[in-house]
């Protein structure tokens, strides 16, 4: 194994793309003072990993670029290859090439490669750690660094012997180890401190799952419970429709119905009305109509009478049931006796009234069938309708004269029972 091939491009004063073929054995590179011989040592250097400025006689990293000159620009890359023979399997490849590259741009971006392959610089130390080639197990000495070597304490030498041996790439990977392992225990101690705070939160953690897990159980019925009161709803309300429907269809063929029977009432009643203004019925119609109007007015005046006399009497006898005034129960029963006098007074005058009325609805079913004899079925006009009103309240002040009559009896039984208590 040997460098075979040194390229470098914008390092330092290799401004352009500079290739250094290597031969097997001692190579040496003369020139004069300034030409630029120790950068190339800088290179292989800088390509295996330096990472300290000063190991590259330089104040900051970004001093490795070319910084341009009077007649030429600075460039924005360096960029340094380094091909090693690998014929003999020193480096553990299955190629007889490896060429490691490395690039740094202005930004501060640094980028590795082997063989073309973006990688890692650990991975390139961990390639070249078994051929003892790499940024600690290869030994470069500037000038000046001789005497430095053979005056150095045997502490300083011994970690030459070992790079040299090969044995410091062991400690460097114990020692990597190690700080993984304390990394790890770290990371143990913390998932530690986690671990016990979760479980110091998962209590009350669990009970906030369960209330959530009821909560979704019971927003499930819930929804469930809203779905089937909407279905019922909406099977109540589509019924309901379809009767409403119905009944709209119905309704609409009974309008039309009417509508059809109101003209020909229309027609029916102007045909009537021309005809009785012909008839000398007529007269004696509206003559009948307002006797049965002054009857009923007059009925009207007695029913008011009585339901006043019926109310006073009502008063008497709720004042006469109290407890508290017995010692004037003879003096209420005496008036009591003389307002059930006055009452069968009043009966008996509304006697003839009564035979009037009977008189009147007699004579209105005497027109009235005189009157569909006459006009043999016909439709009732406004003087028939004024007619069945009149009856009607003929047969209204019957029933009222009806229930002032029981009235009366009731007060005559309740004039029997005070009379036995005033005894």
């Amino acid at each position: 194994m040997y460098l075979k091939r040194l390229t470098m491009k914008g390092f330092k004063s290799f401004a352009d793309a500079t290739t250094l073929e290597l031969e097997p054995g001692v190579t040496v590179v003369v020139g004069p003072n300034g030409s630029g011989k120790s950068n190339v040592v800088d290179a292989v250097t800088w390509v295996l990993g330096a990472q300290g400025p000063r190991a590259l006689r330089s104040a900051k990293m970004e001093d490795v670029i070319f910084m341009g000159t009077a007649n030429r620009p600075a460039l924005g890359r360096a960029e340094v290859a380094l091909t090693i023979d690998n014929s003999d399997g020193a480096i553990p490849v299955e190629m007889a090439e490896v060429t490691i590259s490395r690039t740094l741009f202005r930004s501060g971006d640094s980028e590795y490669a082997i063989n073309g392959a973006p990688c890692r610089l650990l991975d390139i130390q961990e390639l070249l750690s078994d051929s003892g080639v790499g940024r600690q197990q290869h030994m470069i000495i500037g000038q000046g660094q001789l005497a430095s070597v053979l005056s150095a304490r045997p502490e300083d030498r011994r970690s030459i012997i070992e790079e040299a041996a090969g044995v410091l790439k062991h400690r460097r990977r114990k020692e990597r180890a190690e700080r993984r392992l304390t990394a790890t225990q770290e990371n143990l101690e913390r998932l530690g401190d986690l671990v016990r705070e979760v479980r110091r939160q998962m209590r009350p953690l669990e009970r906030q799952a369960a209330a959530a897990r009821t909560w979704a159980v019971l927003d499930e019925e819930r929804q469930a419970l809203r779905l089937h009161l909407a279905g019922n709803d909406f099977a109540g309300f589509s019924s309901r429709a379809e009767e409403i429907a119905t009944l709209l269809r119905a309704s609409q063929a009974t309008e039309a119905e009417l509508r059809k029977n109101l003209a020909e009432l229309d027609a029916t009643a102007t045909a009537t009305a021309a005809s009785l203004t012909q008839s000398s019925r007529a007269e004696e119609l509206a003559q009948s109509v307002a006797d049965v109007q002054s009857l009923v007015e007059r009925s009207r005046g007695l029913s008011a009478v009585l339901a006043q006399r019926a109310r006073g009497v009502a008063q008497a006898l709720n004042a006469s049931a109290d407890v508290d005034v017995v010692a004037s129960l003879e003096a209420d029963s005496a008036r009591i006796g003389s307002e059930i006098s006055d009452v069968d007074g009043d009966l008996e005058a509304l006697g003839p009234d009564r035979l009037e009325l009977k008189e009147a609805e007699a004579t209105l079913e005497r027109v009235e069938s005189e009157y569909e004899v006459t006009w043999g079925g016909g439709q009732e006009d406004e003087s028939i309708e004024s007619l069945a009103r009149a009856m009607e309240r003929g047969e209204l002040l019957e029933r009222a004269t009806g229930v002032r009559r029981r009235a009366v009896e009731d007060l005559e039984a309740r004039r029997d029972r005070l009379e036995g208590r005033r005894a």
